[in-house]
């Protein structure tokens, strides 16, 4: 419903602003305020600090974050790619088979993180596939984490395509694969993208199940993060939250750049 008069509309984007302030903004700040903070006695900072910044810049604390990163990269990457094949999929399957292969692939985001991970940690501990104290049972527990926002993505921008594209392409002599690789991957290459930089961002920010199944070799960022607040180093755990955040955004902004120029060509 349109909203005609200028102090409801006001009033709108007064509410808008605050919940945005409150449940946004506020948060960062208080995080990038923590970050650099002696001592917090009272409503603001009583000392100021770099010491908690130069922490996170350590070689331990780095080893951390490039630990994150080849994680997010790789678990998205292997998510996309199973997310896209099964869009793809599930999109000429009978309806019937349609509506349970949907269902299977979302099942991950349906039950805590912790189930997924006990449970990867249970199946792959024994003989004959062990991967319990390896990276790769972090990189298998986030990408099966987000591989539901990959397929959710892919699917509902595959089932809007029209199947007449694919018959006239195919009319006109073009292989399956060509179909493939010149018709459809192009037309949801938009959606494969959007994919790929939300499941970079949940990768990124994952916890509850990687907690359940890192090995020390492979800690990832937001798992010290978690170990110092729980060992009461808020203010090293702020640090490493504003420098999780910093990453992120970067990660995403190159994504976001090649997805651009790849627009463009």
């Amino acid at each position: 419903m349109l909203v005609r008069s200028r102090s409801s509309r006001a009033l709108i984007w007064l509410i808008f602003l605050l919940a945005v302030g409150v449940l946004i903004v506020a948060p960062i700040a208080v995080t990038a305020i923590t970050a650099f903070a002696d001592s917090w006695t009272s409503v603001l900072p009583t000392a100021w600090t770099t010491a908690h910044v130069s922490d996170v810049l350590s070689a331990e604390n780095a080893e951390s974050v490039a630990v994150s990163v080849q994680t997010a990269i790789i678990a998205s990457a292997i998510a996309v790619a199973v997310g896209t094949w099964a869009a793809l999929a599930v999109r000429k399957a009978p309806p019937r088979l349609r509506s349970l292969l949907d269902a299977a692939y979302h099942l991950p985001v349906a039950v805590p993180s912790v189930v997924i991970g006990l449970a990867v940690l249970i199946a792959f501990s024994r003989p004959p596939i062990v991967l319990n104290g390896t990276a790769s049972i972090v990189i298998l527990v986030q990408a099966l984490l987000v591989l539901s926002f990959a397929f959710s993505m892919v699917s509902a921008a595959a089932k809007s395509l029209d199947p007449a594209l694919d018959q006239v392409a195919g009319s006109l002599g073009a292989s399956g694969a060509r179909i493939l690789l010149r018709v459809t991957l192009p037309l949801l290459a938009p959606a494969i993208a959007a994919a790929a930089g939300l499941s970079l961002a949940l990768c990124m920010g994952e916890l509850g199940a990687t907690i359940m199944v890192y090995p020390g070799s492979w800690r990832t960022l937001p798992v010290t993060i978690f170990t110092q607040s729980d060992r009461g180093e808020l203010f090293t755990a702020a640090a490493n939250t504003l420098l999780l955040v910093l990453v992120t955004v970067v990660i995403l902004g190159v994504l976001g750049r090649i997805r651009s120029r790849a627009q463009v060509r």
